[in-house]
């Protein structure tokens, strides 16, 4: 029923109405049939330069999508999982939207190290820029402190999903986080955003062209709520675009609670 109700809105947008006549009509399949596959749109955090931006815009255009939260330092000077940020995620809890763990301190795997152990760099935190070589335990509870924050900020836990920053992952770190609950993340291929590559060899334009015309039923869709390298922000010229496009190809939206191979429980 949840994916039901993204492929009604994909519909009212391309019929230039409101959900409520479609809503009445959801017992028959000339609706289903109107969503031609479905794309999981998620976000990482980041500079948040485009957060507000992005919560906007998903909610005008009746999309649901998945954010992978770490405690990142921000353009406003503060951390995107300080007190400062409660009301913004509790909006985005309200509306419905999934949330992963990004490892608190965004915190980048290096290599498999001895006795078991994992070598990882933290970006932040007390310990950032620094090589350590952590027992998975230590790795698992790295993933839960995202869990335990974002608890207190909204009331709510964390799916159980996570994303390694930068999508590098072992074995070993799988199963770090396998152990304490938490499966996983990647995305597709035609789903990496290109948000973090200049933006004078990829300009915004290349980058939506891309996506469209790459992206197929089934694919998780990767972006940042900001990039501080990027001069030409992503999401400004991009995303709306992106998603009223695939809303023409026919797709409808979910979150990871919906993907199949994960189909998480409320």
């Amino acid at each position: 029923m949840k994916q039901l109700a993204f492929c009604l809105a994909a519909s009212a947008a391309l019929a230039g109405v409101g959900t409520a006549p479609l809503a009445a009509a959801a017992g028959g399949t000339s609706v289903a049939q109107a969503c031609q596959g479905t794309i999981y749109l998620t976000f990482d955090t980041g500079s948040q330069s485009q957060a507000e931006l992005i919560g906007d815009v998903l909610k005008r255009q009746n999309v649901r999508a998945t954010f992978f939260l770490a405690n990142e330092k921000t353009v406003r000077g503060d951390y995107s999982l300080d007190r400062s940020w409660s009301d913004f995620w509790k909006a985005r809890v309200a509306e419905g939207h999934a949330f992963g763990s990004h490892t608190f301190d965004h915190v980048y795997y290096l290599r498999d190290a001895a006795a078991g152990k994992i070598a990882v760099k933290p970006q932040f935190g007390a310990h950032a820029g620094r090589t350590e070589e952590w027992t998975t335990q230590q790795y698992c509870e790295e993933i839960r402190r995202s869990d335990k924050r974002f608890q207190e900020l909204t009331g709510h836990h964390l799916d159980p999903i996570w994303r390694a920053p930068g999508g590098k992952v072992s074995p070993r770190t799988l199963a770090a986080g396998k152990s304490c609950g938490y499966a996983h993340v990647a995305w597709a291929k035609a789903g990496f955003s290109g948000d973090e590559l200049s933006s004078e060899a990829f300009p915004n334009a290349v980058l939506l062209k891309r996506a469209l015309d790459g992206l197929r039923d089934g694919d998780i869709f990767m972006a940042h709520m900001g990039i501080w390298s990027r001069k030409d922000p992503w999401a400004p010229a991009n995303l709306e675009p992106l998603i009223m496009g695939l809303k023409q190809k026919g797709f409808c939206f979910a979150t990871m609670r919906e993907h199949p191979d994960y189909l998480i429980k409320q």
